[in-house]
């Protein structure tokens, strides 16, 4: 919004460049966040210092964990570890809130574990679902933070050349050129491998639509739920004698589109009635004067 605001005051649209708007958004991130872990420990009105020290205590256990893991791993990012050890304590905090409610109605009708987490959620649709959403909103975070990690390259190559990008190799095994009716088209033939084990052949294209002269490109992506390989056939170099390519790999990104899912399953689990309570039909009491009352 801030080009806009800048444009009400100022009369000038001020842009914002990607260094500034995540030195601004992401310790907004953070907090929103914390929020979400924090939300379902606290009871309204009810809370005092000693069940608010329990109720943190194993989600806050949980986050400093998986932090000091990563950061024991190599995990260098200041970010990248808070979102995670972030992550984690909501995780927990929901996940606490799930097996305390339906341990108490295990016990009392000698049910099993999932079965009572779904006669808990349904008994209060929205403040379960609203947990699944929390939990959705967590996953998509975990895929944000992946960005953290981002690798990428761009090479001109000949045929059989190799290039390495992370635990990568990349082949260029041929250049391919043809026409159909609607376009002209050249692709590469890339062989992929991971840590020295074939994984992929991709066949990233360029193509030029006859009728109107436009040029346009489709990216090859190998897809896992751990990262993506992405590989751009950019166009041959200047002399023509190479292949110009562009290769990435965005760790954790269908982590974003899992939480999107996940964030609408809990949605809809919210707009589903509650169980209702049994409700006694109400009676008549027939006085001594004759007189009926209610009750």
């Amino acid at each position: 919004m801030f080009p806009v605001i800048s444009e009400k005051f100022t009369g000038e649209k001020i842009s914002v460049d990607a260094p500034f708007f995540n030195k601004i958004n992401i310790p907004i991130a953070m907090f929103l966040l914390l929020l979400t872990g924090v939300g379902p420990l606290i009871a309204w009105r009810k809370s005092s210092f000693d069940s608010l020290r329990r109720a943190f205590l194993w989600p806050t256990v949980a986050g400093v964990t998986v932090a000091a893991i990563l950061l024991a791993t190599g995990v260098r990012s200041f970010y990248a570890l808070v979102s995670f050890g972030l992550c984690a304590f909501v995780l927990v905090s929901v996940a606490i809130e799930f097996v305390k409610g339906a341990k108490a109605i295990s016990t009392k009708d000698h049910s099993s574990f999932i079965s009572s987490v779904i006669e808990l959620t349904h008994r209060n649709t929205r403040r379960y679902g609203g947990y699944i959403v929390h939990v959705g909103v967590v996953i998509i975070f975990i895929g944000f933070t992946g960005k953290a990690f981002d690798q990428r390259t761009t090479v001109e190559i000949k045929r059989d050349d190799v290039v390495n990008l992370g635990k990568y190799s990349l082949r260029l095994v041929a250049v391919e050129q043809g026409q159909n009716d609607n376009y002209r088209w050249q692709r590469i033939i890339v062989d992929a491998s991971k840590n020295g084990q074939h994984v992929a052949t991709l066949e990233p294209e360029k193509r030029l639509y006859l009728a109107k002269k436009e040029p346009a490109s489709e990216v090859a992506i190998r897809r896992r739920a751990d990262e993506d390989l992405y590989i751009n056939f950019a166009g041959l170099s200047d002399d023509g004698e190479k292949v110009v390519m562009e290769a990435y790999v965005f760790p954790l990104v269908s982590w974003i589109w899992m939480g999107y899912w996940i964030t609408l399953f809990g949605t809809l689990i919210c707009l589903v009635p509650s169980k209702s309570r049994l409700v006694y039909p109400r009676t008549e009491i027939v006085g001594i004067t004759g007189k009926h009352a209610k009750v």
